[in-house]
């Protein structure tokens, strides 16, 4: 990326500008998407044609012009390059996943974490995916675990509407159960006291969740995977003070819990990461 950068004409982007953009896209399936700072935006379409050179099989570059926000974590996106569209199949994992980016979320960017979760589960393990989107965790435990059964909730009709569509592609129905509303609301009705794990990769709203994550645990307790924003300063450490926010939470809960892992699974910003808790929870009150 960086060479084919690097061969645009001298005098269009300065070599400090073409470093700002190498770390600013994501390419999921045959769409690319750029970050582009407010002071090149004009570059836009120069980036864009660099990065179609560099990955011969991206037929479309989307913009990315707002922050990724709301219940449904979707961003605005503008079309600079190539084919007109937004939906798209990619891989991962050797499973097949379709999305509309501008309907659903997606992020690449969390392909390994996927599959670790993935390799953690246990056979015959009920789990329930709080935040499901279009489905890759749930789907990626099905085809990689031993996993009774997923039942994969989500708020955003659009991204279970693509979750059934790549339950069916993948080849995991019954195994994946996908479910349209809140996941406090369907724990509440439906999922109390069922299931031996739960995840929670919605940051933020995790956090809020975490209660409701517990609820749906069986009596003898089991284990969340729990997503967060974190901020840290220089000489601070975000997973210390994410540690320190849930422990505090889980205490008030009068919870038997221990936090076995904990790490960064990625920056997001200046000064911004996300962090996951592997929470083992013992006892519940």
């Amino acid at each position: 990326m960086k060479r084919n950068l690097k061969s645009v004409p001298k005098g269009k982007l300065q070599v400090q500008e073409l470093n700002r953009l190498i770390k600013s896209y994501d390419v999921i399936g045959n769409i690319a998407i750029i970050r582009v700072p407010g002071s090149l935006t004009s570059q836009s379409s120069i980036a864009a044609k660099a990065i179609m050179r560099t990955h011969k099989h991206v037929k479309t570059v989307l913009k990315q012009v707002s922050a990724v926000s709301g219940d449904f974590r979707l961003r605005r996106l503008e079309w600079i390059l190539g084919e007109k569209k937004t939906e798209v199949l990619c891989r991962e994992f050797g499973c097949i996943f379709k999305v509309d980016l501008a309907q659903c979320y997606f992020s690449p960017r969390l392909s390994f974490e996927r599959m670790r979760i993935a390799r953690l589960i246990q056979p015959k393990e009920t789990i329930i995916n709080m935040f499901a989107g279009v489905g890759p965790f749930s789907i990626l435990i099905a085809k990689y675990s031993g996993a009774e059964t997923v039942y994969s909730i989500d708020v955003n009709s659009s991204a279970v509407e693509f979750m059934k569509e790549n339950i069916r592609l993948n080849r995991v129905q019954g195994q994946v159960v996908p479910i349209l509303g809140d996941a406090k609301q369907v724990i509440v009705e439906h999922l109390q006291n069922t299931v031996d794990r739960v995840i929670m990769p919605l940051p933020k709203k995790a956090y809020q969740y975490l209660d409701y994550a517990i609820m749906a645990l069986k009596p003898t307790g089991g284990w969340i995977h729990c997503y967060d924003f974190e901020h840290a300063s220089k000489g601070e450490s975000a997973v210390e003070k994410v540690k320190a926010r849930v422990s505090e939470k889980l205490r008030e809960m009068e919870v038997e819990y221990s936090l076995p892992f904990v790490r960064v699974v990625r920056h997001t910003g200046p000064g911004w990461y996300q962090v996951v808790l592997d929470i083992q929870i013992r006892r519940r009150r």
